[in-house]
């Protein structure tokens, strides 16, 4: 159809179809419903110009040079807030629709002129693909309505390059759009802005790409934010900031130093060109303070840190930015067995440390907590020096021995064979419990290796010391066997004293098994002949004894035939003397 001035009013640009999903489809097509009574097509008409020479409360009438007059209903030239927006001489377009009405007067339409030209505006832009100025002016279901002298729909999706969230925060937002979707019959219209993001996105990283180069020093901003890093956008493009990466010091999450939308500098450390890859780091934008750290710490010297990581090994404490150095567990305490730092420490603890080792090539900082305080093992002794009796509760019990609390902290260690004399005690559990409170002599003190030994036994005399006098050699005894083993036989000659009869001073007669001479528990006599007091071994002999019983017999036969004779106990001398 063609207005008065031989323009025409249909779009006869082709129009360009843009493939739209199916639910983008559903969305339009309900929004359409909603504005189906307040976009229908005009009929066939004209477009006319005149002049206002009216307005009243219901109609404006406008001087169109014709036979009659033209009405404009006045709510057409309404604003917002009620006000009409002519006058009297104004100068209004108007669509002109058939026929007069009761009045005679030609019928105009504001709107549908309105709507003419945003068409005509439309397609002077190029119709699908090309962009319009709007106003998002409220949500609807799917989307939200822009205002582009008519209302479009700009589906959820086509909003932002990321969609979802809250579409709320868009309403009032003015701007371009791009058209994606045009149905004239249905005065449906379709927009997108985040086409147009899109775009403006790629342009900004091709110019970044451009001049993008490993070494470059730039400013980005954080986009996302994973565990093993952060992506920053450099303008259009991402590059992974790696935590690795962020700090000369550990980190154990990037949320530690950073969050979404922060604005950062970073180094490019690798750009692959090709495949659009790019590896950043933030900490290459300062100093490295390891490179100077030698100067600023020593071995031997006080330095006070935070708290910032407990592993089950030890405890990682902050000297300065991008420098921490390691408490092992066994370097603090001189006296508790730590199973793991947060028996003693907890992160964000204010702590004095000594600095044990710098090792500048492994970036390692070696602290001690311990060696902020005396070392109690180095005046042990002057407390409590060597033949000291103490007193203490028993904390454990193995094999090999017990150990008795002395003092917090310090234990000391009851040997198996320190705790009797006489006893052969296997295991110290059979005479002990845990928590029982015993008396112990100290015998040596280990400062090196941080070892103290107790004795039990020597809060006695050694009975050993008394043996030799009561067991000279020549000496009957009579005892009890004990065991019996390939070499001889053990009597028992008192309790925690026995003696051995070699399988060779078993009899006078050859012995080849012991088992076969005696059995456990029978009651033999013997003779001492001789005593080591420092192996602890007496031996004995079942032969001699006999041998002297022999002679004694003999002794006193002869002297009941009236000749000399020489009783048990002077032949057992005898056998002293001569060595047997």
């Amino acid at each position: 159809m063609d207005d008065s001035k031989g323009r025409s009013t249909r779009n006869d640009a082709p129009i360009r179809r843009m493939n739209i999903d199916d639910e983008m489809e559903l969305e339009h097509n309900e929004f359409a419903e909603l504005l189906q009574d307040s976009m229908k097509q005009s009929r066939s008409g004209e477009m006319v110009t005149g002049t206002v020479v009216q307005v009243s409360q219901d109609l404006v009438l406008v001087d169109i040079g014709r036979k009659a007059e033209g009405c404009i209903p006045t709510a057409e030239l309404t604003d917002e807030n009620g006000q009409v927006t002519v006058e009297i001489g104004d100068e209004v377009s108007a669509f002109l629709e058939r026929g007069t009405n009761s009045q005679g007067y030609y019928i105009l339409s504001k709107k549908k002129a309105d709507r003419q030209l945003i068409w005509d505006r439309i397609a002077e832009t190029g119709g699908e693909g090309g962009t319009i100025e709007g106003k998002i002016t409220g949500k609807v279901k799917g989307g939200l309505t822009v205002d582009i002298g008519v209302p479009a729909f700009l589906p959820a999706s086509q909003v932002d390059l990321r969609p979802g969230g809250n579409l709320d925060r868009y309403v009032g937002l003015t701007g371009t759009f791009k058209i994606i979707k045009l149905n004239r019959k249905r005065g449906n219209i379709v927009l997108s802005r985040r086409a147009l993001l899109e775009e403006e996105r790629d342009k900004v990283r091709l110019e970044t790409l451009s001049v993008l180069a490993e070494g470059q020093l730039l400013e980005g901003v954080v986009k996302n934010i994973t565990d093993y890093g952060a992506f920053v956008d450099l303008g259009g493009i991402d590059g992974l900031l790696h935590v690795t990466d962020m700090s000369w010091g550990r980190v154990g999450h990037p949320s530690e130093l950073i969050k979404v939308g922060d604005t950062v500098k970073v180094v490019v450390l690798k750009f692959d060109r090709e495949k659009e890859k790019i590896s950043l780091g933030m900490k290459q934008a300062l100093p490295d303070p390891w490179i100077t750290i030698a100067n600023r710490y020593s071995a031997g010297e006080r330095v006070k840190g935070k708290v910032v990581s407990l592993t089950e090994y030890g405890a990682f404490i902050a000297l300065e930015d991008g420098v921490e150095g390691l408490v092992h567990v066994s370097e603090m305490s001189w006296t508790r067995r730590v199973r793991h730092p947060s028996e003693i420490l907890t992160v964000g603890d204010e702590v004095e440390t000594v600095v044990l080792n710098v090792d500048t090539d492994s970036r390692r900082i070696s602290l001690g907590l311990k060696q902020t305080e005396v070392n109690p093992w180095t005046i042990i002794g002057e407390r409590y020096p060597v033949g000291t009796k103490i007193e203490g509760e028993i904390k454990n019990i193995t094999d090999f021995g017990m150990f008795i609390g002395v003092e917090d902290g310090i234990d000391g260690l009851v040997h198996v064979s320190d705790i009797s004399w006489l006893k052969r005690v296997k295991h110290p559990g059979e005479l002990y419990t845990k928590g029982q409170v015993v008396q112990a002599v100290v015998l040596n003190i280990d400062v090196a290796n941080e070892r103290l030994s107790l004795g039990i036994k020597q809060l006695e005399a050694d009975p050993w010391s008394e043996i030799p006098v009561r067991y000279r050699p020549g000496t009957k005894v009579k005892g009890k066997v004990t065991s019996i083993t390939d070499f001889g036989v053990f009597l028992e000659l008192e309790e925690g004293i026995e003696g051995l009869v070699h399988v060779s001073e078993l009899s006078q007669e050859k012995v080849a098994n012991p088992r076969e001479f005696t059995t456990i528990d029978a009651e033999l006599e013997a003779v001492v002949i001789n005593v080591d007091t420092d192996e602890r071994k007496i031996g004995l002999s079942i032969k001699s004894l006999q041998s002297a019983m022999e002679k004694a017999e003999i002794a006193e036969y002869l002297g009941s035939q009236g000749q000399a004779t020489s009783n048990l106990g002077d032949l057992l001398k005898d056998l002293k003397k001569n060595g047997e």
